[in-house]
């Protein structure tokens, strides 16, 4: 083949297509099953008193219930008394509130500051109030009456805490110092930090002051000195985060750290408080300010509403009793604000902006136990009973988890597309037997987990939906939901026992079986054969390059997505090469059922209608034939798909499409009388070509055995089926020459004459 064929068919599909086609998958029905089991599949459903365990598992919560709503925007700590009512400190302005015996947020303290950042208790039960920004400690009386107790002469107060000695730890920013306040309150600098913030204050089990840093993010011991003077300070550990926000001490001494932020970037946590005229900056790093946008002045603090950052990488450490540390979680969309000890021991995280509470036991499994209905979970404290009381952000919430769980719990899951109507068939789960084998369920003979399912034709599940089929509560029932293509379950779990729960839910259905598409068919130019790639050997034909059907788009691209082994295999692209008198056709197909399929190439002559096969059952998307067993004249293709290999008989479906005209020519031009005349040491040759199927394509001359050269016709252009030739051949020497003439169509066929002349 020439090189002008050779461009012609150097037309290629994207890289994509030509390397990596993957093959339908060859299964024997249409059946397909909707699995969750992960504890990201869950966490995209909706809990009503469900736990999200991280093992993959839904459970029954503790019981979650709203105490309070605060009137503030933002709470930032909760505390009990001696007591044990809950106190939570919030602003904008400063102001602490107390539940009282009627379940009301009663105000406990108030002061023109922008935010009551810290609270604690003395040993005779006395209040007492940190504020910020210029902040002071206050001392409320049981009357209500407050006065100022403590003047650091700083920018934030971010901590105070009492030790068992009535002494009580203020942390302060923005020079990273700690003062230890005797209970008559004098005061001295108990401790000085290279860092800029003291953020967090705890101690251990042996009386060790505990404090979590900013900027660098560590977590240090302070000692008393000898001398009873300012104390020594150790790092127990430097975490990979900027700000330590929260520290909590197990019963076995360990110590657990909240922090957030990449200290690489050096960058602060801001906490932007944002009204119609006015912004208030809270950073961690100590800028915290009132800006009016229009004369960037200081303004009296507004009632806000707090942003808090979208995206900030946290992380939980635990540093073992003998000091070595290890990461129990992380997560760059989740933020932690607050660390807690919960009665069954494990630890307890408050998160934004997602408003969770984490569980996390000591094998590195972690539950989300419930969403506190705001953005931050800023406090989490607990009571002698095991009752535990946190305090949130945007807005300001007093709530109450535990002990004992919810008698009844809810889970909806996403909904699931099957991206084709869709036949409902039975819905399976696996639910973990619980140790004690007694529950109430048990005593009354009702089923303490059900399963419910219904379905509908929009994304979003509404009225327009199904209602819900069942209760199922055995799993493998048939459910009766209708056909359609969008589908979810509901779990309810009875009873409120511990352990209950769900591993896994898998519904099965069965798409309406479509018919195959073809998506295009690319004829490729005369003399292309295809065949399935190996290793050419020296001498073989010239490779060529197939061109493909342009590419498809579909709907988005959509991929159905099976939870069954849908392996795919990869089907190589054909490989082609120059062989005269060969035609191939090349074709792309698609089944919305992944079902296997099955080719079939006809063909018929222009002027005939019925169709003869050429080829059936073929695996490959391609096809090539030897023309020369055809009659020369105009043909068109037919190209059949069928999904019978997938379906039973009376199910299966096929498609079909034709292919664009296309001819066939393995007769060569003829070369006519050739005329010639001898003047001197020059010849002119004259000659006239013609082709009874397709136009010449070019001609060429040879002297004496000599070069090919390429000869143009009398019109400058080669397009017809008739052409005339005169060229003239210059310096012949003396003696006989044999001068040969070739005329090309173009399908490659050759004719071809000489003549002789003498000088």
């Amino acid at each position: 083949m020439s090189g002008r064929i050779l461009k012609l068919v150097m037309l290629t599909l994207g890289a994509a297509t030509l390397f990596a086609s993957f093959a339908e998958m060859a299964t024997a029905e249409h059946t397909r099953r909707w699995r969750q089991s992960t504890y990201e599949d869950f966490l995209k459903g909706t809990t009503h008193g469900i736990a999200v365990r991280s093992d993959g598992r839904l459970e029954l919560a503790p019981k979650f219930t709203q105490l309070a709503d605060a009137d503030a925007s933002y709470l930032w700590a909760v505390k009990l008394d001696a007591k044990g009512t809950p106190y939570a400190t919030g602003g904008s302005p400063a102001k602490v509130f107390r539940l009282d015996a009627n379940g009301k947020a009663a105000t406990a303290f108030e002061s023109s500051e922008l935010s009551a950042q810290a609270i604690a208790f003395d040993a005779k039960g006395t209040l007492y109030v940190g504020t910020s920004p210029d902040g002071k400690v206050y001392k409320v009386s049981a009357s209500g009456e407050k006065s100022v107790f403590f003047d650091p002469k700083t920018k934030y107060i971010w901590d105070i805490v009492f030790a068992p000695d009535g002494t009580l730890y203020v942390a302060t920013g923005d020079k990273g110092q700690i003062y230890a306040v005797a209970p008559d309150g004098k005061s001295q600098i108990f401790y000085t930090s290279d860092e800029a913030h003291i953020r967090v204050i705890a101690f251990d089990g042996k009386g060790n002051v505990i404090v979590g840093t900013e900027p660098s993010g560590r977590v240090l011991r302070l000692t008393k000195t000898k001398n009873g003077g300012t104390a020594d300070g150790f790092v127990l550990y430097e975490t990979p985060k900027r700000e330590v926000t929260a520290l909590a001490v197990g019963q076995d001494g360990a110590i657990f750290v909240a922090a957030i932020g990449e200290r690489q970037h050096n960058a602060a946590v801001n906490l932007g408080v944002t009204s119609g005229t006015t912004t208030t900056m809270v950073t961690a790093s100590g800028n915290v300010t009132v800006v009016s946008p229009a004369q960037g002045t200081p303004q009296q603090a507004p009632t806000p509403f707090i942003a808090f950052p979208p995206q900030i990488s946290s992380g939980i450490y635990k540093i073992a009793p003998d000091g070595a540390p290890e990461e129990l979680w992380a997560s760059r969309d989740d933020v932690v604000y607050s660390l807690g000890i919960g009665g069954d021991g494990r630890l307890l995280a408050g998160l934004g902006n997602t408003g969770a509470l984490l569980a996390i036991d000591g094998k590195g499994v972690f539950a989300q136990l419930a969403k506190a209905g705001s953005a931050q979970i800023t406090g989490i404290v607990r009571n002698s009973t095991g009752k535990i009381f946190l305090c949130t952000a945007n807005p300001g919430k007093l709530i109450a988890l535990g002990p004992e769980y919810e008698p009844e719990g809810t889970y909806e899951s996403r909904s699931f597309d099957t991206q084709l109507f869709s036949q409902w068939g039975r819905v399976e789960w696996w639910s973990p037997a619980v140790a004690d084998g007694k529950s109430n369920a048990a005593k009354s003979k009702e089923p303490r987990l059900e399963l419910y399912v219904r379905s509908g034709n929009t994304e979003d599940p509404g009225k327009e939906w199904s209602k819900w089929y069942g209760p199922y509560s055995t799993s493998g029932a048939q459910t009766e939901a209708p056909p359609a293509r969008f589908a979810q379950w509901k779990a309810v779990i009875h009873d409120g026992r511990p352990g209950d729960g769900i591993e896994w839910v898998s519904l099965a259905y069965e798409p309406k079986n479509v018919a195959p598409v073809i998506d295009g068919i690319a004829l490729q130019e005369p003399g292309v054969r295809a065949q399935a790639q190996q290793n050419l050997a020296t001498g073989a034909p010239a490779v060529a390059v197939l061109k493909y059907p342009p590419a498809q788009t579909t709907n988005g691209g959509v991929i159905l997505n099976q939870t069954q082994n849908t392996a795919t295999k990869f089907e190589a692209p054909p490989q082609a090469t120059v062989q005269k008198g060969h035609q191939t056709v090349v074709w792309t197909a698609h089944d919305d059922n992944e079902d296997e399929l099955r080719y079939s190439v006809y063909f018929r002559g222009e002027s005939e209608k019925e169709w003869k096969p050429l080829k059936d059952n073929l695996e490959q998307k391609f096809y090539s034939f030897d023309t020369t067993t055809l009659p020369d004249g105009a043909y068109y293709l037919k190209i059949v798909a069928s999904d019978a290999p997938s379906n039973p008989p009376d199910k299966a479906l096929k498609t079909e499409r034709e292919s664009e005209r296309f001819e066939v020519d393995n007769t060569p031009p003829v070369v006519g009388k050739i005329e010639s005349s001898v003047t001197g040491g020059k010849a002119t040759i004259s000659f006239a070509a013609t082709d009874a199927g397709s136009n010449i394509e070019r001609a060429q001359y040879s002297v004496d055995g000599g070069e090919w050269l390429l000869l143009a016709p009398k019109t400058g252009i080669s397009d017809g089926k008739q052409e005339s030739y005169e060229f003239a051949v210059n310096g012949l020497k003396a003696g006989e020459h044999t001068i040969a003439v070739r005329v090309y169509d173009r399908f490659e066929n050759v004719g071809s004459g000489k003549v002789l002349v003498e000088r």
